[in-house]
């Protein structure tokens, strides 16, 4: 699928929104400037968000909780982590418990984790982008989202 409008990239985030279930973690991989965080603010929205979703590059983790949002959801962005390792000391098991898990930068996991992880991969900018989607078991019959 190619992506040539931030429009486009929006309109698909609230269709993601529509599909998502508690325990779903979504993988959102590309370079910097890819849109990444524009598809993470385009689920939050389509979630009930009103409000600005600051990007958790310095946080790294920024949790939403209902009502807020129609389902607890924190938005991870691991660029700033190191090792594998590091993932576990913020927690994203209790985050993934009972909500969803967005994660920026998912390369940086351990490995394995999350195997049932829809993974998004964005790549150029501007006016043209090109997503590509690693669909798990647990997200057939959703992806793509009507």
């Amino acid at each position: 699928m190619t992506m040539v409008t931030e429009a486009e990239l929006s309109a698909l985030g609230a269709r993601i929104a529509g599909v998502l279930r508690s325990g779903d973690v979504i993988g959102l991989s590309g370079d910097l400037g890819a849109g990444k965080t524009t598809l993470a603010r385009a689920i939050l929205t389509g979630l009930g968000l009103a409000g600005e979703a600051p990007s958790p590059t310095f946080a790294i983790v920024q949790p939403y909780d209902v009502p807020d949002l129609r389902l607890p959801v924190a938005h991870a962005d691991l660029y700033r982590l190191d090792d594998p390792e590091d993932c576990r000391e913020v927690g994203l098991e209790d985050y993934a418990t009972g909500g969803a898990l967005l994660i920026e930068w998912p390369e940086r996991l351990p490995p394995g984790a999350w195997p049932q992880m829809l993974l998004l991969r964005l790549d150029g900018s501007g006016d043209t982008r090109r997503l590509t989607a690693t669909v798990p078991a647990a997200w057939e019959g959703r992806w793509p989202p009507p």
